[in-house]
């Protein structure tokens, strides 16, 4: 893909379902963003206008205080 072309069609079907499915085998929105040279809100509307259940933010587990 090139940086900033617009995609539509059946080209941007094609594109949703290759992030589709790189994100459900356990991809993050950034490092798919970082790999096509999209920007992260663009990814992130790409799954969500292609049905993915989005996975919370990561990071290490807060423990709460007293436990």
């Amino acid at each position: 893909m090139v940086r900033g072309v617009r995609i539509t069609g059946e080209a941007r079907d094609r594109f949703a379902s290759d992030l589709k499915q790189a994100y459900e085998g356990g991809a993050s929105i950034r490092a798919l963003a970082e790999t096509t040279g999209r920007s992260y809100g663009f990814v992130h509307r790409i799954l969500t206008e292609a049905g993915v259940s989005l996975r919370g933010r990561g990071g290490a587990a807060r423990s709460q205080p007293g436990a």
